[in-house]
């Protein structure tokens, strides 16, 4: 069996994108993996007991036939917070290593890292010490925020020492694409990190759903509820004359468009680009002619209590932060491990 810990630095880089697309290239190749989520921090109820989202997630992708007792064996919940404040919990480590070692059958093993290092450090079951004590290759998924992205990533490498396999660099924009690919990634391979793959931000994989964003929002849906379920990969702010809100929305594909309830004009120009949604602000409705174009386009209409300043802010606290948990996403993550990781070189390292 071979371990691979899937670490970060911070939260939302992608471990989650790279730890299913590599299981799937891995199970591609004829290879039998299991997964492991050692802390959980997003609890779910199946049946009577509490998992972590991200590993059902994972087990329902993947159609893996080990329990969720294995996959997820601790979850950090309110109540065991509590417990573990007041010394109560001392066999979080021995639970978790339990379950990794009942995984021994498979010829790799992805386990997938917190937060951060540190995630469950208070229990011994972080990253640093895990990784360690499974004699784990460690796996750094670094999202690109700038020169400061080389720093952590390195930093990170440098703390995990010889349990480092190398690393993957997420969440690039187009733009600084020629950048990391050319100087960034050569000059980190020289520095010992080897760099398995360098992955364009996408805009499907950072989109939520329709109904992801009306919940979010606390929204009152108006027309279309069917088509809920489309995605929304950015939004715009209509607070502009029609004729300049016009133009700016052609150049935005499949958005969502901010606007007070009073700006007919700026509603009926956003059904006419491609827009999945309109959000109307101040708690108030529109009126019965841009139902009826929405209706007609497919495009839902959500009325909502806040103003625009608190609307944009809570968009914005949950654009990219959403769970890979649709099968469009599935497949786009799957392709682009497919297209954009180095797994033979990455096998070489590991086996």
């Amino acid at each position: 069996m071979v371990p691979i810990f899937i670490v970060s630095n911070k939260s939302y880089s992608g471990k989650t994108f790279i730890a299913l697309g590599l299981s799937l290239a891995l199970m591609e190749e004829g290879y039998k993996v299991g997964y492991i989520k050692p802390v959980g921090k997003t609890p779910v109820k199946k049946g009577r007991d509490v998992f972590d989202i991200d590993a059902v997630f994972i087990k329902e992708a993947l159609s893996l036939p080990d329990p969720l007792n294995v996959i997820s064996p601790f979850v950090l919940t309110y109540e065991t917070q509590t417990l573990m404040f007041q010394g109560r919990i001392r066999e979080a480590k021995k639970q978790v290593l339990s379950a990794f070692r009942s995984l021994k059958n498979k010829d790799f093993v992805i386990i997938g890292g917190g937060a951060d290092l540190f995630d469950g450090a208070l229990l011994h079951i972080n990253a640093l010490s895990l990784a360690e004590e499974m004699r784990a290759h460690a796996l750094i998924v670094e999202a690109w925020s700038g020169e400061v992205s080389a720093d952590s990533l390195f930093g990170v490498a440098c703390l995990l020492g010889k349990q480092c396999a190398g690393a993957v660099i997420n969440k690039v924009p187009a733009n600084a694409l020629t950048h990391v690919n050319g100087t960034v990634k050569p000059f980190l391979e020289k520095k010992g990190v080897k760099i398995f793959g360098v992955f364009q931000r996408d805009s499907l994989l950072e989109a939520l759903t329709v109904a992801q964003l009306n919940e979010v929002l606390h929204g009152k849906v108006l027309c279309c509820e069917d088509r809920l379920g489309e995605f929304v990969e950015s939004f715009s702010i209509g607070a502009m004359d029609v004729d300049s809100a016009l133009k700016y929305f052609r150049r935005i594909p499949n958005k969502a468009v901010i606007t007070g309830a009073h700006r007919s004009d700026i509603q009926l120009a956003a059904i006419e680009t491609s827009t999945k949604c309109i959000v109307l602000t101040g708690g108030l409705y529109t009126n019965d002619m841009v139902i009826g174009k929405a209706q007609m386009k497919g495009i839902p209409i959500i009325s909502v209590a806040e103003d625009t300043f608190t609307t944009v802010d809570r968009i914005e606290a949950v654009m990219g932060k959403t769970r890979i948990a649709d099968k469009e996403k599935i497949t786009r993550a799957k392709e682009m491990v497919r297209a954009g990781f180095a797994l033979k070189r990455f096998l070489k390292v590991v086996k």
